[in-house]
C-alpha cells in the first residue's frame, strides 16, 4: 500500500513537473500587451512628422494618420479636441482608442506611427474602435508599401 502511494505521489510530481515547465514555455513566448511609454508618441515633433506626412485614413469617428518608424513596434499618438465633448466623454474615448490598440498592436505592421485624431461623438464600444482602427492601418499600409515600390 505504501509502495502504491509512493508511486502515485511520484507520477504526480512528474505531472506537475511538466506542466510547469510547459507553462514557463508558454509564458516565455507569450506577447507582451502592455502600453509602455516606448509605444507612445510624445513630442510635438513626432506628432508633426506623422501628420505632415500626408497619409491618412477616415473612419467613422476618427482618423488615422501613418509614417513608417525605423523600430520593430508600432507607436501610438492621440489628439482629442475639446470639441469632442466634455473632459469625462474625451476621457472615455482615449481609454477606448488606447485599449484597442493595446490589444491589437500585435497584429498591426511592425513600425508605423499613428496618430489618431478623434471627430466628435459620443463614446462607442471597445470593438467599434478596433474594428475602425484595424481597417484604417491595413489600407494605411497598403499605402505606403505602393509608395515604396516607387
Amino acid at each position: 500500500m505504501i509502495d502504491r502511494i509512493a508511486v502515485v505521489a511520484a507520477s504526480s510530481v512528474a505531472v506537475f513537473e511538466k506542466r510547469r515547465r510547459e507553462g514557463l514555455y508558454k509564458l516565455l513566448n507569450a506577447k507582451s500587451y502592455t502600453f509602455p511609454k516606448s509605444h507612445r508618441l510624445r513630442t510635438k515633433r513626432e506628432f508633426d512628422e506623422v501628420y505632415h506626412a500626408k497619409v491618412k485614413d477616415n473612419r467613422g469617428p476618427i482618423v488615422v494618420f501613418a509614417k513608417p518608424n525605423e523600430l520593430s513596434h508600432p507607436r501610438l499618438g492621440l489628439s482629442v479636441g475639446r470639441a469632442v465633448g466634455t473632459a469625462p466623454r474625451r476621457n472615455a474615448i482615449k481609454r477606448r482608442v488606447r485599449e484597442a490598440f493595446r490589444l491589437m498592436q500585435h497584429d498591426f505592421p511592425q513600425g508605423y506611427d499613428l496618430l489618431i485624431v478623434v471627430r466628435p461623438h459620443a463614446p462607442l464600444p471597445l470593438a467599434d474602435y478596433q474594428r475602425a482602427l484595424s481597417g484604417a492601418v491595413v489600407k494605411l499600409h497598403k499605402i505606403w508599401s505602393e509608395r515604396e515600390k516607387e
